[in-house]
């Protein structure tokens, strides 16, 4: 009987994946530029409409009265609520009654409480945000995963407040679906190669979708793409095929033409035998240049020593003169 083995929950192996999430590079209000300086000049308006409240109190009553210091503390917060200040990169939105008054920034503006409200402070930066699609089905229905990184900044703050809820999110969806639509329709070698194309695609389809929100798209980055490892293997294997049938057809050419112009040698060789012999000696001359040999080539001198004309040579010796 099969026992049952009983896992602790800390036992079990995990899945998750030790690397970064692209996620992480996204533009945060967390890792932004400091934003004390608006901070420290409230704090220094308020410190100084209350002090200048309670010295001209002092002035009036000749004492600190508790309504005076009442009275004072309302008035710096009334200058607080009203004198503000945006930083280089800020446009504030300013709502009125509920409806779009203007915008302001950067720099000093100022509002009227209760009946003035700031709806948004768009960062008027490059943001990043990265986005991918994961186990996304090619045109050849091949799941494959795609990082991208995209650049984009806000250039209508008004547009950004009152066209979209979140434009920040909406523009990480919008990437995403588009990233999705443009992998389906191509296949995986051409999301492999043509990178360069799929990005300018990526860029054109969100910048379509997102300048009504009053954005504008910088570029868009494919930043990695993952083929299942059984993929990569018959690819490679595919690859290699092509290539060396193309080194085949290569060679075949090249034997092709050497055949043609070794025939036409032949016919020039086959009517002149100066031709012939010079490249004998030419060839026999490449095939020791290199080794330093040497070559013994018989001359017409030699040819009196051979064994019929030294024959010839003693009989007429032999003959008696007349």
């Amino acid at each position: 009987m099969a026992k049952r083995l009983d896992r602790k929950p800390d036992d079990r192996p995990s899945c998750k994946s030790t690397a970064p999430s692209l996620e992480e590079y996204d533009s945060r209000a967390d890792r932004r530029t400091t934003q004390n300086g608006p901070l420290l000049f409230s704090s220094f308006l308020f410190a100084v409409v209350f002090a200048a409240a309670l010295g001209a109190g002092y002035a009036i009553v000749g004492a600190f009265g508790v309504w005076w210091l009442a009275a004072s503390f309302a008035l710096a917060c009334f200058a607080v609520m009203s004198v503000r200040i945006a930083m280089q990169w800020e446009k504030v939105v300013i709502f009125r009654f509920g409806k779009f008054n203007r915008t302001k920034g950067p720099g000093l503006y100022v509002t009227i409480p209760f009946i003035e409200q700031i709806a948004l402070k768009a960062d008027q930066r490059i943001m990043v945000t990265g986005f991918g699609a994961e186990e996304t089905l090619t045109s050849d229905l091949v799941p494959i995963n795609v990082d991208a990184v995209l650049f984009w900044m806000v250039w209508d703050a008004e547009k950004a407040c009152m066209e979209v809820e979140n434009y920040y999110n909406s523009v990480s969806l919008a990437a995403q679906t588009a990233l999705r639509d443009a992998i389906g329709r191509a296949s995986v070698s051409e999301v492999a190669i043509r990178r360069n194309q799929l990005d300018r695609e990526l860029q054109e389809v969100i910048e379509e979708r997102t300048s009504s929100w009053g954005i504008t798209v910088m570029s868009v980055e494919i930043r990695d793409i993952v083929i299942p490892q059984g993929l990569q293997e018959v690819m490679s294997a595919e690859a290699q095929a092509e290539r060396e049938k193309n080194a085949r057809m290569v060679l075949a050419e090249v034997e092709k033409d050497i055949s043609a112009m070794l025939v036409d040698a032949a016919e020039n060789y086959e009517d002149n035998d100066v031709a012939l012999r010079l490249r004998t000696m030419h060839l026999l001359y490449e095939s020791v240049k290199g080794s330093g040999g040497t070559v013994v080539i018989p001359s017409a001198y030699s040819e009196g020593f051979s064994d019929v004309s030294f024959d010839r040579a003693a009989e007429g010796l032999r003959k008696p003169k007349a």
